[in-house]
């Protein structure tokens, strides 16, 4: 009888490799996603082989990631970096290769595909025919969404990703929602069958990110002990809205000139997306703005020293144009640190709106100033939201996330197998 269980899934991140350092590049919470849950499933018993594009022509062609885990650099393309837009001409090359790895291995080598953004979907649906096996598709963000929500400076997503994102859609078996909102924006903008759409929200490494005394954090990150810092972490783009957090500070300081002498604005992370066209935006835009004194910039940095920074943080800025969940918010209130959002997509779950931190629902700048000078201004207004965050974020563990998705691949695998015995 055969197994509903995978025992081996092909999992597929074309644009982006899980060994690379979230924050900088095309790197963030996808990948953050896809390597918390392989370690996962491959602890439960459910090997997983992470099919992505080779960057470098130093990388192996097989990594273990982890006990269970593989990561096999797939050649596709020059050895180097392409932005999202050159991937999609990579497509063909890639499927072909990774369909020429599982020839070389006896029939059935993965019990199924789960695909992570829409350019793996592509390769997804080709290798599902292929194989015979179900496809389970994550889109982690939608084109719809993201040309409805444009910063100002970005560009509109491209006819070509929205009909591949139909394409990919349409030959899922199962489609993974972060959260009850994309659900209904996959239903509503895109067309599909409410029946193949499962809501899983992401987790939260709650071992990593935990709460801790934020003044041995300030003293190992050598921030003054009684400092506002307000902190962005994350990728340096338009979408992510690093300006308005700018922005919001200068009109802090132009009304309250002592608070520049206890701000401290830090930003975790590198450039992305157009960002890379502009690598000094923040840097540039700080100094235009009279605040320079007041910024620190800081490289991408590995998750434990990423949560010394959420706990040494007064409160953390997600102002995002768009979301599809926001793992840095659940990561800083896992900490105990209230956030400042912007009540956009994911965020609104990510966050509890009065109880773990603000959501804000514009992107004024000046709407942000007033929330932030507000809550810096009220230390028990602080203390009961770092209580609410670590509440709310302790519903956020990453085995509760595993554990839905291995019902839902259960499921399209029990749903295979009853459609070839019929």
């Amino acid at each position: 009888m055969p197994r509903s269980v995978p025992g081996r899934i092909a999992t597929i991140s074309v644009h982006t490799s899980p060994l690379d350092q979230p924050g900088t590049g095309d790197a963030g919470g996808l990948n953050v996603y896809v390597v918390e849950v392989a370690k996962r499933l491959a602890e439960r018993g459910t090997e997983v082989e992470i099919f992505t594009r080779a960057v470098s022509r130093d990388a192996p062609p097989v990594t273990e990631l982890a006990p269970g885990v593989l990561v096999r650099h797939v050649t596709a393309g020059p050895f180097e970096e392409l932005d999202k837009a050159d991937i999609p001409a990579q497509i063909c090359h890639f499927t072909f290769e990774v369909l020429r790895i599982e020839a070389a291995y006896a029939p059935g080598r993965y019990d199924l595909v789960h695909a992570h953004y829409w350019l793996s979907g592509q390769v997804g649906a080709v290798a599902k025919e292929r194989w015979g096996v179900p496809l389970i598709q994550s889109m982690h963000t939608l084109g719809k969404v993201k040309n409805a929500a444009l910063a100002s400076g970005d560009s509109a997503e491209p006819d070509t990703r929205i009909r591949g994102e139909a394409e990919v859609i349409a030959a899922a078996d199962r489609l993974v929602a972060n959260t009850a909102e994309e659900a209904r924006q996959l239903t509503g903008l895109y067309g599909a069958d409410a029946s193949r759409v499962e809501t899983v929200h992401p987790g939260v490494d709650l071992s990593v990110f935990r709460p801790g005394r934020q003044a041995d954090a300030r003293r190992a990150l050598g921030l003054p002990a009684d400092a506002i810092v307000l902190l962005f972490a994350g990728r340096m783009q338009p979408l992510k809205g690093p300006d308005i957090l700018l922005r919001a500070v200068a009109n802090m300081t132009r009304d309250d000139p002592g608070l520049a002498r206890r701000l401290a604005v830090v930003f975790v992370g590198g450039p992305s997306g157009l960002g890379r066209n502009d690598p000094d935006m923040v840097t540039q835009l700080a100094a235009r703005l009279g605040i320079s004194g007041v910024v620190r910039l800081e490289p991408p940095c590995p998750q434990r020293e990423l949560a010394e920074w959420y706990r040494a943080a007064t409160i953390v800025a997600v102002p995002s144009y768009s979301e599809s969940f926001g793992l840095v918010a659940l990561e800083a209130q896992a900490c105990g640190t209230p956030v400042v959002a912007a009540a956009v997509g994911g965020l609104r779950t990510a966050i509890r709106d009065g109880e773990s931190g603000i959501l804000v629902g514009s992107h004024d700048p000046a709407d942000y100033a007033r929330v932030l000078r507000q809550l810096a201004a009220s230390p028990q207004a602080l203390a009961r939201l770092s209580a609410g965050a670590i509440r709310h974020a302790s519903g956020f563990g990453w085995s509760a996330a595993v554990d839905r998705l291995l019902a839902v691949y259960t499921g399209a695998v029990s749903e295979a197998n009853a459609r070839v015995e019929a």
